[in-house]
């Protein structure tokens, strides 16, 4: 397949939103299955070998998504997996202890009636396991994965760690997501997200 048809987004086959049914599209589901896209791309895994990736994520930032993995892709940019997040029952800690880059999942955020943005698909993990979610609870720190304690310390030099500088930081702060790295009340290093402010824009907030 030519690379320039590699890269593409569609509605998502019935074979494939069979597989989300009870996983990540579950059956409390607000989101419409026509706001959603499947992406396919290609991506650099850490084996050096070009590798097929498949993700779902909502219809407003497919086009981005695609151009951002275009990049990636022709800068050799490796990232390990990108499979549907269905693979692995739609367990965010499963899919990240697997180093698994993924979007669209389901969720309300803990407590409340609200969707969460990777339950809107707006948001996007790449590297989990080397770039984890770290907030202090009550006085002890959550890390998301929990396998990913080697990775917290920042200042450490380690492979695939996102960083300000990182091309893939750039590259999504460039299309206009913010990053999860530059938060305060905790960091999620993996994370990138539409800003609030484009969600309302967008009029999905």
């Amino acid at each position: 397949m030519a690379f320039k048809d590699s890269f593409y987004a569609m509605d998502i086959p019935d074979d494939i939103f069979k597989s989300m049914q009870g996983k990540s599209y579950k059956a409390d589901c607000t989101v419409e299955r026509e706001d959603l896209r499947y992406l396919h791309i290609l991506h650099m895994g850490f084996d050096g070998k070009v590798h097929e990736g498949e993700m779902i994520c909502n219809k407003v930032i497919a086009e981005d998504l695609l151009e951002i993995f275009r990049v990636l892709y022709s800068n050799k940019y490796p990232i390990e997996k990108i499979r549907l997040i269905d693979e692995y029952d739609a367990d965010d800690e499963t899919s990240m202890r697997d180093n698994n880059s993924s979007s669209f999942n389901f969720r309300f955020i803990s407590f409340t009636t609200k969707v969460s943005k990777h339950g809107l698909g707006v948001a996007v993990d790449i590297n989990p396991l080397y770039n984890p979610y770290i907030k202090e609870v009550k006085g002890r720190m959550n890390v998301e994965p929990a396998t990913a304690t080697e990775y917290v310390d920042r200042e450490k030099d380690f492979p695939h760690k996102l960083s300000k500088e990182d091309l893939c930081v750039r590259l999504f702060e460039e299309y206009g997501f913010e990053w999860g790295g530059d938060w305060t009340s905790c960091k999620d290093y993996q994370h990138f997200e539409l800003p609030d402010e484009k969600m309302k824009e967008l009029g999905l907030r």
